[in-house]
């Protein structure tokens, strides 16, 4: 997401310039940025590789992505408060050494819930980087052309990190075990350990707002409840629980906003939500990641389980996407400043919503898929653009560090909500369409009914005529429940483009560049 400080009239006469220094401690601060990014989907990749090691349930293998971004969520602003407290870099090192780890232990974890539990702990740690990135580049830069660039080569940097996972995700899981993605991060990590102490200042609030643990517990008590009531109807259907945990989540969502209202320094300022166009970006910011993040979900197993492609295989595949998210975010720029957002935005959702219709098309060829993830691509990079903007403009300069947080929220939160939705409809359909060839033993027949990864690694054990009918009877059931969930997905990005296009009132503006690439 963009800074503030792109969107503030801070004048840049008699502001001092940053040296080499600066510019040394911005490359450290990259290394947690990049490491973040290219967990965002380096995981997609080995996700085949654990389901067939570990053999989570359905629900255990939604909890295995989504325990890092939804803790992650949950504690951003909390995060962020703490490092206005107690110092930036000192919560930026803090995080950083507990992410390493934490992710060592992920790397050896012996069971699916062991694997969720450490995944989670991640996003306790992770909480801590990113917000520390972008405050301390403001103390950092305060030459506001200076720290222009600097942004500008944070978010580039987010982008490459995510069209890096694939390939470094696909070379590493060709070479070791699934447990090398999250040892990634001990080698990106260990110099920033070492240099940040010393290229990258120390800064803090001298006047920071209370902290307020109570707001932190109602947050979390908030999404947790809803979150995983979304995943548990997805896969279970409406069992009694559900509503049970919906109207948990409600209420102290409520309560959290009532709080919210009566504290003098809230956690969230909620005034903010009362602006059209800060809550139809929000929106749209949400919406984009959701249709993102389902569609990593499905192809990642497509290409490798279905296809057979390798894993640096199915990362190159996904490159041109990648690619076309970087490049439309640069792109849209220059465009912004001639045509609205209500207009732009709209008009790249609707190379997003084209790519999931190519995709229900036909999910068997493998350049329409391609196509499809480019579209996709395209669309998300210059929507999540101008999006990112808008929150921040739209909000005074005053609380322009919450509307900072509240993007990033909405942003993993959308991650959490694209593998529950639509992973989560993918896999009831899925459940629904497979038919299990006549002869399959009971216990091959309960692990394909799990996931399509349980449905191949059943047929490894069986005679070559057995096998081969299941792995047909999980392909077709599977590219089955991709259709379904591709016009699912459709439709919710064209949903963000008709929110955009009624809410979106700012004025022509030249964006700052998403870091979501």
């Amino acid at each position: 997401m963009a800074s503030s400080t792109l969107t503030q009239p801070t004048s840049t006469v008699n502001v001092p310039r940053a040296g080499w220094r600066g510019w040394l401690a911005l490359a450290v601060l990259m290394l947690p940025v990049i490491l973040v990014s290219v967990d965002n989907t380096v995981l997609s990749f080995a996700l085949p590789s654990i389901a067939s090691d570990l053999a989570p349930t359905s629900i255990e293998q939604l909890w295995i992505v989504d325990a890092y971004a939804l803790v992650l969520a949950a504690l951003l602003v909390t995060m962020g408060t703490l490092g206005d407290r107690f110092g930036r870099r000192r919560m930026l090192l803090i995080g950083a050494t507990g992410f390493g780890v934490v992710s060592v232990l992920a790397a050896f974890a012996p069971s699916a819930a062991l694997l969720i539990a450490a995944r989670a702990g991640m996003g306790v740690f992770g909480a801590m980087l990113m917000p520390s990135t972008l405050s301390l580049l403001r103390t950092i830069f305060a030459n506001r052309d200076q720290r222009r660039i600097a942004i500008a080569i944070w978010a580039a940097g987010f982008s490459a990190g995510s069209a890096l996972g694939p390939i470094v995700g696909g070379f590493l899981l060709e070479h070791f075990e699934w447990g090398s993605v999250f040892l990634l991060s001990v080698p990106v990590l260990i110099p920033l350990l070492v240099l940040a102490p010393i290229l990258v200042p120390e800064s803090r609030d001298p006047h920071p707002g209370r902290f307020d643990a109570l707001s932190v517990i109602l947050s979390l008590a908030t999404m947790i409840p809803i979150v995983y009531g979304i995943k548990e109807f997805a896969v279970e259907g409406l069992v009694p629980a559900i509503p049970v945990l919906f109207l948990v989540g409600l209420g102290f969502g409520a309560l959290f906003v009532r709080r919210q209202k009566h504290l003098t320094t809230p956690m969230l300022d909620m005034s903010l939500f009362r602006r059209g166009t800060f809550s139809g970006a929000i929106v749209v910011n949400l919406l984009s990641v959701v249709g993102l993040v389902g569609f990593l979900y499905f192809v990642a197993q497509h290409l490798q389980l279905i296809v057979g492609l390798s894993p640096m295989e199915s990362g190159f595949a996904l490159v041109p996407g990648l690619a076309a998210m970087i490049v439309s975010g640069l792109v849209v720029v220059p465009i912004a400043k001639r045509f609205p957002p209500r207009i732009i935005v709209p008009v790249a959702l609707s190379f997003s919503a084209l790519g999931y219709v190519l995709v229900a098309v036909s999910t068997a060829e493998l350049g329409l898929l391609i196509a499809a993830f480019a579209a996709l691509g395209l669309g998300i990079g210059a929507a999540e653009t101008v999006s990112n903007e808008l929150i921040l403009a739209s909000a005074p300069g005053e609380k322009a560090g919450a509307a900072s947080a509240v993007s990033e929220t909405a942003y993993e939160l959308g991650a959490v909500l694209g593998t529950a939705v639509l992973g989560g409809i993918l896999t009831a359909a899925y459940r629904a369409q497979l038919v299990l060839p006549a002869g399959l033993p009971v216990e091959a027949g309960d692990a394909a009914r799990e996931t399509l990864a349980g449905a191949i690694r059943a047929s490894d054990g069986l005679s070559p005529e057995l096998a081969e009918a299941l792995r047909q009877a999980a392909a077709h059931a599977f590219d089955s429940g991709v259709v379904v969930t591709s016009l699912i997905g459709a439709a919710l990005i064209v949903v963000a483009g008709v929110v955009a296009a009624t809410t979106l009132k700012g004025s022509k503006a030249a964006p700052s560049r998403s870091r979501k690439g």
